[in-house]
């Protein structure tokens, strides 16, 4: 676990460092930091409304006596895509937009879930009740 956090905590900003530097010699300055700041307006707009559009649907959900797992995963994915695009750096906000946008979002909580079916099956996560 410590060798995957090391990794993220060090090559991804090593990576975003150096597409903001490509991105700054080929667009300019003003155009780069433009950019930056429009994905990030951008985003939480889009985080936004994604967020109070699940709300409604986890309503539902409860008023119809149904536990909302699924829009649990979506919020959650909601929720790392936003703070992602509050983050300096395109591969990031790249990230982002694809958790935010629901048609993208739906591939990724398809590889969400079947990773944590694997996780429970093999014991790796155990579920507690109090």
């Amino acid at each position: 676990m410590f060798i995957k956090l090391l990794f993220i905590f060090t090559l991804v900003p090593v990576i975003e460092l150096y597409v903001l530097i490509e991105a700054g010699r080929q667009l300019g300055v003003g155009p780069t930091i433009a950019m930056i700041f429009i994905t990030g307006i951008a985003g939480a707009y889009l985080a936004r409304s994604q967020g109070f559009s699940l709300i409604g649907r986890i309503q539902k959900d409860l008023n119809e006596g149904r536990v909302p797992a699924s829009e649990m995963m979506d919020g959650a994915m909601i929720l790392a895509g936003g703070l992602l695009l509050l983050t300096p750096g395109f591969c990031t906000d790249l990230i982002g937009f694809c958790l935010l946008t629901p048609a993208t979002r739906a591939i990724f909580k398809g590889w969400l879930q079947k990773w944590l079916e694997r996780k429970i099956a093999r014991g790796e996560i155990h579920f507690r009740r109090f």
